[in-house]
């Protein structure tokens, strides 16, 4: 299987980019720099580009240069990546614009090859694991951080779960709408029963799917943590979804008859509440290290070894569900590793399975010898100088 990689970023007027032209290489690229300066920037154009979302807002107005904002009268955001398989390439670009008839209005367009396309059919094209400080909140923060997790990994890997989980999300919106109508209107709760129908038959596929991943995951994972801590610890990723269907590894139409028959017991608390209370939209991932709530109990410490052994777990599952390892965004995690994680770590990327981007303050979480199979850039005030 060749390598995948992406061969070429184009920025304009992204965060504090007004323009860049970069070739990229396929093995690992450091990006050196202060804070601030734009290499957190760098690996969110990547990503965005990828899954035609921001790890770190939902708001795309935000992505566009302020000073843009300011000087042009219709401002504007555009990214194109080249992603090289083999011999065969593919080029992404995402555009986001004000429009002229409305000011405060911003639109999204995606193209595939120069063809108009929908966000969703980026998805797969240039697969991206992020990794970032702030990723143990995964562990200690709110179920809807890890639905989101799983959401973007699946996407990625999935075209059919994620064109299920776009359809579901509709699917509650309505169902959402009809229940607070009934509760201030009154009606037929009979009318519940067509988006009943397709909410389970949306719903029980996504679960489905989200064991599946995660029983993946967490082979994958404990086998990699036991390897960071020694074997001293076990961890454990456990799916407890909000469809209860008992023990053990049911079929779609199993969970869609638990499913629709909880449906039917909620149905007065549903219409008090005017919103759907069991689905995959309430699903959550546990963490358990030697059978203990990670979230609760874990030092901090233990809960960032668990998303190191989780991230590193999903570059497999990748590789295992595509057969090609994603594009590595390491965003200044080494620092927040100590000597044995960090050594795991580099070994991981240095394999030269797969391309990396690697970004740093300092050169000093970074063996010499690694430096020396690596392409160093600095990076200052949204421009890139390589440095030798």
């Amino acid at each position: 299987m060749a390598l995948v990689h992406l061969v070429h970023l184009s920025l304009h007027n992204f965060r504090n980019y007004v323009r860049l032209e970069l070739d990229l290489p396929s093995s690992v690229v450091v990006l050196l720099g202060d804070n601030a300066q734009g290499k957190t920037n760098l690996l969110e154009a990547i990503y965005y580009l990828a899954t035609s979302r921001s790890p770190y807002t939902g708001t795309d107005r935000e992505l566009i240069n302020w000073l843009s904002l300011d000087q042009e009268p219709l401002p504007y955001t555009r990214l194109v990546g080249r992603v090289a398989r083999g011999d065969n390439s593919v080029l992404l670009e995402i555009t986001v614009s004000q429009q002229a008839e409305n000011g405060s209005r911003y639109q999204k367009q995606v193209r595939l090859n120069g063809v108009n396309k929908r966000a969703m059919d980026l998805l797969g094209h240039l697969n991206v694991v992020l990794f970032v400080p702030e990723d143990v909140n995964l562990v200690s923060g709110s179920p809807s951080l890890r639905r989101r997790y799983l959401d973007v990994m699946l996407c990625q890997i999935d075209s059919r779960y994620c064109r299920t989980l776009a359809g579901y999300n509709q699917i509650v919106t309505q169902r959402n709408a009809l229940l607070r109508d009934l509760r201030e209107r009154g009606g037929d709760p009979a009318q519940l029963a067509f988006w009943n129908e397709r909410l389970v038959e949306h719903g029980a596929h996504l679960i489905a799917r989200r064991r599946e991943a995660i029983d993946g995951l967490d082979a994958l994972a404990q086998a990699i943590h036991s390897q960071l801590t020694g074997g001293s610890e076990r961890l454990h990723l456990r799916y407890a979804p909000s469809v209860e269907f008992g023990e053990g590894h049911p079929v779609v139409t199993e969970i869609q008859a638990a499913y629709q028959a909880q449906l039917q017991s909620l149905r007065q608390r549903e219409m008090a509440a005017g919103m759907t209370l069991a689905g995959p939209h309430r699903d959550e991932m546990r963490f358990t290290i030697d059978d203990i709530d990670a979230g609760v109990y874990a030092s901090r410490g233990q809960q960032r070894t668990a998303v190191l052994a989780l991230k590193l777990a999903e570059v497999e599952m990748m590789h295992h569900e595509t057969g090609d390892y994603p594009v590595l965004l390491l965003d200044d995690v080494l620092s927040e590793l100590d000597a044995h994680r960090r050594r795991f770590l580099l070994q991981r990327v240095d394999d030269g399975q797969q391309q990396a981007i690697i970004t740093a303050t300092d050169l000093q979480a970074l063996p010499p010898a690694f430096l020396q199979g690596c392409r160093l850039w600095h990076v200052e005030m949204g421009r890139l100088a390589e440095v030798s």
